[in-house]
């Protein structure tokens, strides 16, 4: 299964507890997506917009990483230098575009570097270490698998309608939706049916106690990366009392 969320357990690389994955991508959310780090130093939000594609990286994903950080580059491109050559309502319509990209673009490849880094049973250990419901363990463990099935499903669709001359400019383009978005919902149900069943049968029921063979827990690289991520919080955290840097 080679999509953006694929998960490929073979050679890693960097290997982090899926607790400190979550913490980062939580810090990524509230500081690049949510805005608050907006007024931190440049140096500081251009390091933690940049770390999921370090993070991919380190952990071999090279053609996620390229992609994301291709986009990403782009628009910070495009803000910075291209602005001055476009004019009225067209301007404003590439910033708002730039700016989604550059707040919405790390959150992703965070995502898919979580999707594609952790197994199923070291998110449900992780959780069960933290003592969350299996009322939320449940649905994100079939989460974990329906995202990268469905991605597959995609382009296995797309093949077979490109077989077909069905796409966008050819003669057959009125049927787009039809063959390609019709086919889509049909599989993402089944799919989920056929998942949660997959979760029942390996004893994933709530009230229920499952053993779990995977190790996790904190090791250096994540002692390194939670105190990265805690740099941001403990600025913001100093400028509501009034420090600042």
């Amino acid at each position: 299964m080679q999509g953006l969320f694929a998960a490929d357990h073979k050679g890693r690389g960097l290997v982090l507890d899926p607790r400190t994955k979550l913490f980062a991508m939580l810090t990524i959310i509230i500081f690049v997506l949510g805005g608050v780090g907006i007024r931190m130093p440049e140096w500081m939000a251009t390091g933690l917009a940049l770390l999921p594609f370090v993070l991919l990286l380190t952990a071999g994903s090279w053609k996620r990483a390229l992609i994301c950080l291709t986009g990403f580059a782009a628009a910070w491109c495009l803000t910075a230098f291209g602005m001055a050559g476009i004019h009225g309502t067209l301007r404003y319509l590439v910033m708002m575009i730039c700016l989604l990209i550059l707040r919405v673009m790390p959150s992703l490849a965070m995502g898919a570097y979580i999707f594609s880094s952790t197994t199923v049973s070291e998110f449900i250990a992780a959780m069960h270490r933290m003592h969350v419901t299996d009322k939320i363990i449940i649905p994100f463990s079939v989460m974990f698998r329906f995202f990268p099935t469905v991605t597959e499903e995609f382009f296995s669709i797309n093949s077979a309608m490109r077989m077909r001359d069905i796409r966008i400019g050819a003669k057959n383009a009125g049927k787009l939706v039809e063959y390609r978005l019709v086919p889509l919902m049909v599989c993402s149900v089944r799919i989920g049916e056929e998942l949660s069943q997959a979760a029942l049968t390996r004893g994933l029921a709530p009230g229920r106690k499952r053993t779990n063979v995977c190790r996790i827990g904190f090791a250096l690289q994540d002692l390194v990366l939670i105190l990265i991520c805690l740099i941001p919080c403990g600025y913001y955290i100093l400028g509501k009392v009034g420090i600042s840097w």
